[in-house]
């Protein structure tokens, strides 16, 4: 594609007192910025208020979910690839981050997905591998190349000071976006040759 900026959509998916989600969120948009090829969106999970309980399939929601719902999913529906920034909870990923997800279904389609993920001794791995299949399952491409943060309170600290040498994360983040955005560039092309079939 050529002309305007593909756009990116990161997601900070953990609502948790005291998260981490944020300042390595932070740090990845500083490093998306860097490589400089992408639009950046940021969704906050804790900035969004939806409810567990679902309508029932065909239903529309309550008028009060749907102006939560709606304006989120106009920023999921613009994007032309996602990152997920996500903790491990219990070898998985966060409860708010699965309902999110489950909110939408086709938007997410034949788009590219990477993941930044935090924890102890697995750095967040055994969150990522869970979430590939969920996306597999909406259509999307996730991408191999990731960004793991093992002993991530080691790295880090709550004011995003960062204690240990960044080249490795940061080499690891730029072939990241390199892949996300070589990926985002060729479905974007397709979709405009003919559209997904959801």
């Amino acid at each position: 594609m050529s002309g305007n900026k593909l756009r990116l959509l990161v997601i900070v998916g953990s609502v948790r007192g005291g998260r981490l989600a944020p300042t390595v969120g932070n740090w990845f948009v500083a490093e998306t910025e860097k490589f400089g090829e992408f639009e950046i969106d940021v969704l906050d999970l804790a900035d969004v208020d939806l409810p567990l309980a679902m309508p029932s399939y065909g239903d529309e929601p309550a008028p009060e979910v749907r102006a939560v719902k709606d304006p989120l999913t106009a920023r999921v529906v613009a994007a032309d690839a996602y990152v997920v920034v996500t903790p491990e909870y219990n070898h998985s990923f966060p409860a708010a981050l699965k309902n999110m997800i489950d909110w939408h279904l086709t938007e997410w389609a034949a788009k590219p997905v990477g993941f930044v993920s935090y924890g102890g001794v697995s750095g967040g791995l055994r969150a990522t591998e869970h979430l590939r299949g969920v996306f597999a399952e909406l259509n999307t491409v996730t991408v191999r190349e990731t960004v793991s943060f093992t002993d991530a309170w080691g790295h880090w600290d709550h004011s995003g000071n960062w204690p240990k040498e960044p080249e490795p994360c940061n080499e690891a983040a730029k072939k990241l976006l390199v892949q996300l955005h070589w990926w985002a560039e060729v479905l974007a092309e397709a979709k405009e040759r003919m559209p997904f079939p959801v």
